[in-house]
Formats: structure tokens, sequence, C-alpha cells
């Protein structure tokens, strides 16, 4: 009697779970037109990110350590047409993959987590870890994050095959057009900082919240939280074993890293507290591919910026 309760209770959770909310396991998009943007950052840009953080930190560590210096140089960039989830992937539209295919479910244990060298304990990563398959209670429409570049890449296959559509992860340049718009501006909403526009440790509650919750600072097209929240994997190389991350995150101040011109390199195999992914569709209308599509241009550099994974400069 207590076996076929249990297996009842299981069937119902998966199938409650695989249904993801009756649909919102697909996510929304916005469409990115062809043509070109202006990517990468100039002295100028870098230097007001510099005082950014000091005026945050009451330091000048990024300074020091020329954490911004590893940009590429501000200069057109061209990209074919192409569509990006509007926010990151959520935890409920993660649950809809980990419960058609098991994959295994955002978390690390703690031999891993302490290998990564970070300054985190590793109790600060209970509050995001899912349990038994299921995303923590509360946390649903929160951005997943614990997942490497490879779960992210598994997810984007998982949506592949339900929809008949291809979804990737978007590349260095797709990621920064779809963040800033195509006029170079330091910021999704233009060239100052604004607090209220971005979730980050400026204003609080250092934590994920709902993706989307900051409206105010949208893109040109209408991305949502490219600013802080959370990094994002992209699929552009940065050395052996080594990938993109972009757009800073709930933990930092200031928030130089915030600029979509900032870039960090992180190992493929992390699974973070501070990253998550947004998705790339591709051109359902037979759009060409975008150049940066075409070729993956590797970093210039091995690890773009000192990034230390969360800790205050």
């Amino acid at each position: 009697m207590r076996l076929a309760a249990a297996v009842l209770l299981l069937l119902l959770w998966a199938l409650s779970a695989g249904q993801a909310g009756a649909g919102d396991w697909r996510p929304e998009v916005v469409q990115i037109p062809a043509g070109t943007f202006i990517a990468g950052s100039d002295a100028a840009e870098r230097e007001y990110a510099y005082r950014l953080d000091e005026s945050a930190y009451g330091h000048a560590v990024t300074r020091e350590q020329r954490w911004y210096e590893g940009e590429r140089p501000r200069t057109p960039a061209l990209t074919g047409a192409y569509e990006i989830t509007a926010t990151p992937i959520t935890n409920r539209q993660y649950a809809a993959f980990i419960a058609a295919t098991r994959h295994r479910a955002p978390n690390v244990d703690r031999a891993t987590w302490a290998s990564y060298g970070l300054v985190h304990p590793y109790e600060s990563t209970r509050r995001f870890a899912w349990t038994g398959g299921r995303p923590p209670a509360g946390r649903e429409h929160h951005p997943v994050v614990l997942v490497s570049q490879g779960d992210a890449r598994a997810y984007a296959a998982w949506l592949s095959r339900r929809t008949g559509e291809r979804w990737r992860l978007p590349t260095e340049d797709e990621w920064e057009k779809a963040a800033r718009g195509t006029d170079g501006r330091y910021f999704p909403w233009g060239n100052e900082f604004d607090r209220s526009r971005l979730n980050s440790h400026d204003a609080g509650p250092f934590d994920t919240v709902p993706a989307g919750s900051h409206a105010s600072g949208a893109s040109p097209f209408g991305v949502l939280d490219a600013a802080g929240q959370v990094f994002e994997w992209a699929s552009t190389p940065a050395g052996p074993g080594r990938a993109i991350v972009k757009g800073g995150s709930w933990d930092d101040k200031g928030c130089g890293v915030c600029r979509p011109a900032a870039r960090h390199a992180r190992p493929v195999a992390m699974r973070h507290i501070l990253i998550g992914f947004r998705l790339l569709r591709e051109g359902r209308a037979g759009a060409a591919p975008s150049s940066s599509q075409a070729e993956q241009r590797p970093c210039a550099q091995p690890d773009p910026a000192p990034w230390n994974g969360g800790r205050d400069p």
C-alpha cells in the first residue's frame, strides 16, 4: 500500500514537473536584427568602470589588477538576425528539461566547491541547490544557476528536439549586441550607471530575484537582466577548457563588471552560484547565420580579467 502511494506521488510530481506550468517551459524571445553594432570598450569607458568600482568599494583593486584591460577594442562588429531569450533561463524552465531527461540537477558537492577556490563558503550554495530533481521552493522563476556550460548545451539540445527549432548558446558578439544595442552604450539602458535598473549588490537583496524584475533595465531590443542578476555562459572559447561569461551578478557592486563590454573566462565545467545562461534561437525566418556564429573567435587572452568568482575586489 505504501509502495503504491509512493509510486502515485512520484508519477503525479513527474507529470507536473514535465508540464512545467503547462507551457511556461518555452522561453520568451526577443528579435535581434542583422547588422553591425559597436562592440568592446575604449579607454574612456574603462576609466568610467574603474571609477564606479572605486566609489562602491572604497579602493582601487580593480584598477590595480587591470580588470578591464582585456576587453576588446571598441569597434564595429557584424551579426546576422537571430532571436534570444528575453531573460536568463529560469529554474522552472530548466525543470521541464530535468523531468524529461533525468539530466543531473543543479547542485555541487562540498569537495568540488572547495576545488574552485572561491570566496563563498559552501553553505552559501545550499539555497540555490536542487533536491529530488526539483528547484528550491519559491525560486521557480529565478535564473537557474549551478549549471556548467555543458549543462547549458544539454538544455539547448533538449529544447531543440522538443520544439523542432535550433537553440544554442550565443557567441560573445551575439550576447553583447542583444545586451547593449547597436550604439555602444555602456549599460543596456544608457551610459550612466543606475542601481535601480539591475539586480546588483548596490541595491540588494544580495541574491537572485525573479527573472525580468527590472523592466527599466531593458536593452534597446527588450532584453532583460543583461546587467547584474547572474553571469551568463557564452559559447565563445577562452583558452583550453574555458569560456567567456558575461553580464555581472547580484554579488557585484559598482558595477563596472556589469557592463556588456566586460568579459571574463571561467572553466566550462564550473557550477557556480553566480553563473546561469540564456539561449539564442536561430533564424526562423531564414536569416543568414551571423559572422560570429560561423567563426567563434577565441579571446585574445586566456583569461580576460582576474574575476575572483564573487569576492569584493
